[in-house]
């Protein structure tokens, strides 16, 4: 399966007048209910970061499922908090907008955890949709901490084992259209390169730090350039930067742990060459932004 290029969909569109259950489906749900996880297992490509760090998604992502009858547009939306502060209620709008576009909503549940305030407030958004919603319960390889009903808008899943797809994807096509392709058979994302390469980098950073770091940090990606070697082979030259909000931050990505920054640099290099099938080299630099939360252009910027 390949990147979505738009280039490409508009030198080939052959496919897009054959007609399936078609249309776009939206995914809600408090953090860390593992949306990212149930997408990558389905689509099985790695479409949106996951990491042990909750509210790890940020901004929305569309994912591409296609089988035989389907093709499922996925939203998997960015984490829902209750807080106040700007940063938050822009992530929230983010997520909430997605529900406008969509035919049918997956609000998904972490069956291992108690219910908390952030589900009540998910609830309230949801009593304003006025398409259908599936309830999903999530991680259902582990032992549920809540009851889960046995009604018909209900769907228990688990990610590892992918575990109860099936009964998702039929509860879902029920409710989708029969229309044209929205998007060629191969494709499974719309994301572009520069949000790909950030996405990776930053997941690095989530998986390698702690405390407030991972979400005082955003990743600009400054430049991209494919070059070709003697060799023949491509080479994938990219500049990136690790925004840290403090000189402290700075202090800790670099200096406090000498090694952290080299290590998130490999392990960054190794997935963009897996992801890019290139050689990749990779220049890693970290500057700080003071304060770029309460920047209105700057979070308008990151997460549009």
């Amino acid at each position: 399966m390949k990147e979505l290029n738009l280039e490409e969909i508009l030198e080939s569109t052959s496919d897009l007048s054959k007609e399936k259950k078609v249309w776009y489906v939206a995914i809600i749900g408090r953090p860390n209910a593992w949306k990212s996880t149930f997408i990558n297992a389905l689509i099985g490509e790695k479409v949106s970061i996951t990491s042990n760090v909750p509210q790890t998604t940020r901004k929305k992502v569309l994912a591409i499922y296609n089988d035989d009858d389907s093709q499922i547009v996925f939203f998997d939306t960015p984490w829902i908090h209750f807080e106040e502060k700007m940063f938050n209620k822009e992530i929230n709008n983010q997520a909430i907008s997605t529900l406008r576009d969509s035919e049918i909503v997956l609000y998904f549940i972490d069956s291992s955890k108690k219910s908390g305030e952030e589900e009540k407030y998910i609830e309230k958004i949801l009593e304003n949709v006025s398409v259908p919603i599936l309830k999903i319960y999530t991680k259902r390889d582990l032992r549920a901490q809540i009851d889960i009903p046995t009604w018909d808008n209900i769907c228990e899943i688990s990610s590892v084992s992918k575990g109860w797809f099936d009964d998702l994807l039929t509860k879902v096509k029920v409710v989708l259209p029969t229309s044209p392709l929205l998007f060629p058979e191969d494709f499974y994302t719309k994301q572009d390169m520069f949000f790909r390469v950030s996405e990776i980098i930053r997941e690095k950073v989530f998986m390698n730090t702690k405390e407030e770091i991972p979400h005082s940090i955003f990743i600009s990606v400054e430049e991209i350039e494919t070059e070709q070697r003697k060799d023949w082979q491509e080479l994938l030259k990219v500049v990136a930067y690790i925004n840290a909000e403090s000189d402290s931050q700075k202090y800790i990505l670099i200096w406090a742990k000498w090694s952290l920054i080299a290590k998130m640099w490999k392990e960054s290099r190794i997935e963009l060459e897996q992801v890019f099938w290139k050689k990749v080299f990779l220049a890693l630099r970290v500057k700080v932004k003071k304060n770029w939360r309460k920047d209105a252009w700057v979070v308008k910027g990151i997460l549009h």
